[in-house]
């Protein structure tokens, strides 16, 4: 591969943070020592998600003492992917790297990235390969989801759902993210023809608050694939999937008339049991469903890119008047 000029300027670094207190300090001290012996300009940007355990006032004590610290106050919380996309719409750097705020990752991690940014790539995936999470919970419904993902998406990743992840700014500034759809930008970034790598990194075992996420996020996942899938396939061209369903139930009607002329012929009626008619309502009903769902997506990207209505409602920000350093 080509190398590409090697990035000097700013690097910003992105961190969600719903009810972390007890994590953002040491995660901001780790990750201060790391970019300091470094030796590149940066800023780390934290996206307070309506926290209400005393991050958000933690976080401005942090900015107030030092002005690499830039913090984003939501009115409520958004979720992860408003936070993150927040980061993204703040950061003023040349690459960025978003982490989350529960210390699990390493910001050790980061240089290593860099040098893969500074090879060629667009985008560094984090692989947590060692992954220190309950396994029933988190690493089995992980492992399923990932491999679903690469063969529905064909991007061959091992990790989507890590965080950490290090983006050129110019392949992930304007992309705009709904729902959940956080650990499918490498699959974005390659639409826009980004060249993507990955990288094991280290993972640490939760030491401080909650787990945000549980089994429940499975569903969300396979639902949230199904919308990229669409958007991937039929984003242009939507007639392309619902006329095929349509010319399949017309050739199922065109069926089912026949079989019932074919049966009236013969003696029988149909008004013998209502399962048929229950079994073919049903099936037209799901479909008719999963179609909709995607359709209401479609509705939802038109009206927020349309009108640049955004996902998030920022409160106040903290040093983003402030000199790069």
């Amino acid at each position: 591969m080509a190398t590409e000029p090697k990035l000097t300027g700013l690097v910003s670094i992105s961190v969600p943070v719903f009810n972390e207190v007890e994590a953002i300090s040491p995660l901001y001290e780790s990750t201060r020592k790391v970019m300091q012996a470094l030796g590149r300009p940066w800023e780390i940007i934290f996206v307070d998600d309506g926290s209400t355990d005393g991050s958000g006032e933690k976080l401005d004590e942090m900015a107030a003492g030092d002005p690499h610290v830039r913090v984003v106050h939501f009115r409520r919380n958004f979720g992860q992917t408003a936070a993150m996309m927040a980061g993204f719409d703040h950061a003023s750097g040349e690459v960025i790297i978003p982490m989350d705020g529960d210390a699990q990752n390493d910001p050790a991690d980061i240089p290593r990235m860099l040098e893969k940014i500074d090879e060629g790539f667009d985008v560094v995936s984090g692989w947590r390969k060692d992954r220190q999470d309950n396994a029933l919970q988190r690493n089995i419904p992980s492992i399923m989801a990932n491999r679903l993902i690469s063969g529905m998406s064909g991007v061959a990743l091992h990790d989507f759902g890590c965080s950490l992840k290090a983006y050129r700014a110019e392949v992930i500034k304007g992309v705009r993210l709904y729902g959940e759809m956080h650990r499918f930008l490498p699959i974005y970034a390659k639409w826009h023809g980004a060249r993507i790598t990955e990288i094991p990194v280290n993972h640490y075992a939760r030491e401080t608050g909650k787990s945000k996420y549980g089994l429940e996020r499975v569903m969300k996942v396979i639902f949230d694939l199904l919308t990229v899938k669409f958007m991937d396939k039929f984003m242009l061209k939507p007639m392309y999937l619902f006329g095929f369903w349509g010319m399949l139930f017309f050739a199922g009607a065109i069926g089912f008339s026949a079989w019932t002329f074919y049966m009236r012929m013969k003696g029988y009626f149909f008004t013998d049991t209502p399962l048929p008619m229950m079994a073919v309502f049903s099936f037209m009903t799901g479909v008719i469903c999963v179609l909709m769902g995607l359709l209401a997506e479609m509705v939802t990207r038109t009206f927020h890119e349309s009108q640049d209505k955004a996902i998030y409602l920022v409160r106040s920000t903290r040093n983003f008047d402030r000199a790069d350093g």
